[in-house]
């Protein structure tokens, strides 16, 4: 005859429990395992934790023409990286301050507007090629610019620093 004393566990209590409990914990360890794997196997790839990697290129100027104050420079930044950068400030040796970012809009009836930019974004493994009808540098004309002159620029981004260039003078238009 048995004699059950409160509050003991019996033995097959006891062996039940570890046994519910490792069960318990084999889907969140199997799912962290899983996703470790996942994870390794993405930076092995090389996708993960790939920076920025700016080039500059197409670096233009339009020439100041009518006596009209500003100008726009014009820019085509590519990003082989695997992280977005942002176009922050642009600045150049030989201007004066008042050099801006902004991006242009169309209206409905066919106007273009050109409104200020705080920053550019340059797409991760992408382009922003900037031009007369998305975004510019707007500059404080020289009127001593003449086409094939060159002029220092530095554009700074908010993750890869400054990048100098030199932008070509050219004519008003389409930009080659």
């Amino acid at each position: 005859m048995s004699v059950s004393v409160p509050g003991t566990a019996s033995a097959a209590t006891t062996v039940r429990r570890p046994r519910a409990s490792a069960l318990a914990a084999a889907a969140p360890v199997a799912a962290c395992l899983v996703a470790l794997g996942a994870l390794t196997l993405w930076t092995t790839l090389g996708c993960a934790g790939s920076p920025p990697d700016l080039g500059v290129t197409r670096a233009r100027v339009f020439q100041p023409t009518g006596g009209t104050p500003d100008t726009a420079a014009f820019f085509r930044i590519t990003n082989q990286g695997g992280a977005a950068d942002e176009l922050v400030e642009v600045t150049a040796p030989s201007v004066p301050d008042g050099i801006a970012l902004s991006r242009h809009r169309m209206t409905p009836d066919g106007a273009a507007y050109r409104d200020p930019a705080d920053r550019l974004s340059v797409p991760a493994r992408g382009t922003l090629d900037m031009s007369p009808l998305s975004s510019d540098v707007t500059v404080p004309a020289n009127p001593k610019w003449r086409v094939g002159d060159r002029v220092w620029f530095e554009l700074r981004f908010a993750h890869s620093g400054t990048v100098r260039v030199r932008a070509r003078v050219v004519r008003p238009g389409p930009l080659d």
